[in-house]
């Protein structure tokens, strides 16, 4: 494995590697688990894209609009909060609903 590698182990429930194991070598692994850091889960795009798409009118989904989706969770946490275990923000983190609507609807406008 390179150096300072990233791991994104997304098979549900059994992930490709043992996310324990790759974190000895890994700077960064994310699963599709919730029982590991960086749970990767699509609860944080539906409820946002879905408003966001409601608000706008949009009735159809791009690359382009999932891209802005994508922004609108990155930027839920703030660059001095990440870190190897918190590059993504969590299932229930409240802020992610609202934030992805937002980079819906400011994609529509664009």
């Amino acid at each position: 494995m390179n150096e300072n590698a990233i791991v994104f182990a997304m098979a549900n429930p059994t992930p490709e590697v043992d996310p324990v194991g790759a974190a000895e070598y890994a700077a960064v692994v994310a699963t599709g688990r919730s029982d590991f850091p960086n749970q990767i889960n699509n609860v944080l795009a539906f409820p946002g894209l879905f408003r966001g798409l409601l608000d706008t009118g949009i009735t159809e989904i791009s690359v382009e609009l999932l891209r802005a989706a994508a922004t609108g969770i990155a930027g839920v946490i703030a660059e001095e909060e990440l870190s190897p275990v918190y590059i993504i923000p969590g299932a229930f983190d409240k802020r992610v609903a609202a934030a992805v609507a937002k980079a819906v609807r400011k994609f529509a406008t664009v």
